[in-house]
């Protein structure tokens, strides 16, 4: 054999190794690809699992003009459409209309739905738009109507001039971790609470 075909022999026979070389080259970066995929894939879907797995659940007691009252299983941080839907929904005669449905509900409360013929008086609205769940849902209150600072839940105190949702909950914090108000002055050491909105809420309060 000449030396020109021993070279193109050697040539072909170079190319064909370039050739396997690339191949198996390029099938190992492929399999390291899907492996590196998987893993994460892996690891987001145990990551999601540990988050679901995080969230903390409540039990609230809803009643009234829903379709299925009773106990029932929310997430932390559910808000009272989020309890109304558990609930199979409103009836036809349910009345929202003095109900906050973006409120963020507690483990252990008690939501009632009233009716339209609820609406004939003001008191009535204010007792039954919406309670915690206690034995005497009105033994925050005084008989002078106050609400007493002492005892009221977020939602009682919601009904005194200048708190809203959010102070209400600062008043419950404050009086968890410093114990009970001696006087009704002492809700000014409320954060959120100054002079301008104790004015407007000192004859709607009191202590026991």
């Amino acid at each position: 054999m000449d030396k020109s075909k021993i070279i193109k022999v050697a040539i072909a026979a170079l190319i064909c190794i370039l050739a396997i070389a690339y191949a198996i080259l390029n099938s190992k970066n492929s399999t390291d690809y899907d492996m590196d995929f998987a893993n994460e894939i892996i690891v987001e879907n145990k990551i999601e699992e540990t988050n679901q797995e995080e969230k903390s659940l409540i039990k609230v007691y809803i009643t009234g003009e829903v379709n299925n009252p009773g106990v029932i299983e929310l997430e932390e941080g559910a808000r009272i459409q989020d309890a109304i839907e558990g609930a199979g929904g409103i009836k036809s005669e349910a009345n929202l209309k003095n109900i906050n449905l973006a409120y963020e509900i507690a483990d252990g409360e008690k939501i009632y739905i009233p009716n339209l013929a609820e609406e004939s008086s003001e008191e009535n609205i204010e007792k039954t738009s919406l309670t915690s769940n206690n034995s005497n849902a009105n033994a925050s209150n005084s008989s002078s109507g106050k609400v007493n600072i002492n005892k009221a839940t977020a939602i009682e105190l919601t009904s005194v001039p200048g708190i809203g949702d959010s102070t209400a909950k600062n008043i419950i914090a404050y009086r968890e971790e410093n114990g009970k108000f001696k006087t009704i002055e002492d809700i000014k050491n409320v954060s959120g609470i100054g002079n301008n909105k104790y004015e407007s809420m000192k004859d709607h309060i009191c202590v026991k």
